[in-house]
């Protein structure tokens, strides 16, 4: 019925809604002082109690009244002993209050859990030191901490890690793939496998080692059913009694498995894996694949396996033996320089891989 009454005069009377609704929450709290007369002593203590509070809350000078911490502290604890604390809240709903007493336990238990302050922090002195000889002797944690205790100070490796300084990384002495590539080509090779579509439409597989110094093929071969037997018999063909590898790379393949690496090691030459998803480190077999794709196979139509062993076998003795490499401005072999013999001598163009290619020499005129 007051809130009936509450929208009738909100209509009329628009310019005094605050009053009227102030004057209707008198009145409920009027009907309910009533109804607490028949009620028990203790019980009517309780409403009164509960009725002044929100009396002295209206009496604050504000439009709208606002709930000060003692209020909520006074109704969180009002609705713990009380049943009936929600027949006598007027100015807020009951999950209001629920909700304050669900802040106010987070609070608790978040205070009580907090952690501590810890162990104590050391001097700047100290922290200065630290500093120092880090930067002037590149030493990590631990050995700054072996340094401190020959000088008498008793610190924790933890703190002693806290106050290292943050150094940027300094690439020119730190040795990237690249670099370690370079130092060692001499006794590096790598190995790969590249697919081969026929003419009717099977699959070869080629496998090849190629050494990282001279860029040179020591071993190619084909077969249309891969394996691990296969693969080391290749490898003891690639590889003699007497070789200067010391490394091989290669991937993940699932052909090259344990067995693999253990022929490998075998002769004498230690199986190194790429990370996963990374043929940059085997730079060198993966641009041969490009290579021998772009000057051989994307320009015949493979028959069948014998044919494809006949193509590249001619193609690899051009490779080693004619092209001129940008990277080592020489060919693997290492290819003679030639001097114009005569006046009269012509430079002559010869087919290499049935013509696809040509070694250019001098020739005396006839």
């Amino acid at each position: 019925m007051a809130v009936g009454i509450s929208l009738v005069f909100d209509r009329g009377f628009p310019q005094n809604r605050h009053v009227i609704r102030v004057l209707l929450t008198y009145t409920s709290i009027v009907f309910v002082s009533v109804r607490a007369l028949f009620r028990c002593r203790s019980e009517q203590a309780i409403v009164e109690l509960a009725l002044r509070q929100q009396l002295a809350t209206y009496a604050h000078k504000q439009i709208k009244p606002r709930l000060t911490p003692l209020d909520r502290a006074f109704w969180v604890a009002l609705s713990r002993t009380w049943l009936r604390w929600r027949d006598v809240l007027c100015i807020v709903q009951p999950e209001t209050a629920v909700r304050w007493h669900r802040r106010g336990f987070r609070l608790y238990w978040r205070s009580i859990s907090r952690r501590g302050p810890g162990r104590p922090s050391i001097s700047p002195e100290l922290q200065a030191l630290i500093r120092r000889l880090a930067s002037e002797n590149d030493w990590r944690a631990r050995k700054i901490q072996a340094e401190l205790e020959k000088l008498g100070f008793r610190v924790s490796l933890a703190t002693v890690s806290r106050y290292l300084p943050k150094r940027m990384p300094d690439f020119e002495r730190r040795q990237g793939w690249t670099t370690f590539l370079r130092n060692h080509q001499d006794a590096i090779a790598a190995m790969d496998f590249l697919v081969v579509p026929t003419a009717r439409f099977k699959l070869l597989y080629v496998w090849f080692v190629i050494e990282h110094g001279r860029r040179q093929i020591l071993h190619v071969n084909v077969t249309e059913h891969p394996t691990s037997s296969w693969t080391i018999q290749q490898l003891r063909e690639a590889f003699p009694d007497e070789h200067a590898t010391r490394f091989l790379i290669h991937d993940n393949d699932a052909i090259f498995s344990n067995r693999v690496a253990q022929a490998i090691n075998r002769v004498g030459i230690q199986s190194t894996r790429t990370a996963y998803r990374s043929p940059w480190q085997n730079g060198i077999a993966e641009r041969w694949v490009g290579t021998v794709r772009r000057e051989l196979l994307d320009h015949v139509i493979v028959i069948d396996e014998k044919h494809l062993r006949r193509l590249l076998r001619e193609y690899v003795d051009y490779y080693n033996q004619d092209r001129v490499h940008t990277q080592l401005r020489d060919s693997p072999a290492g290819r003679p320089t030639e001097d114009r013999p005569s006046r009269n001598a012509q430079i002559v163009g010869l087919p290499r891989v049935g013509g696809l290619h040509h070694r250019y020499v001098w020739r005396d005129a006839a």
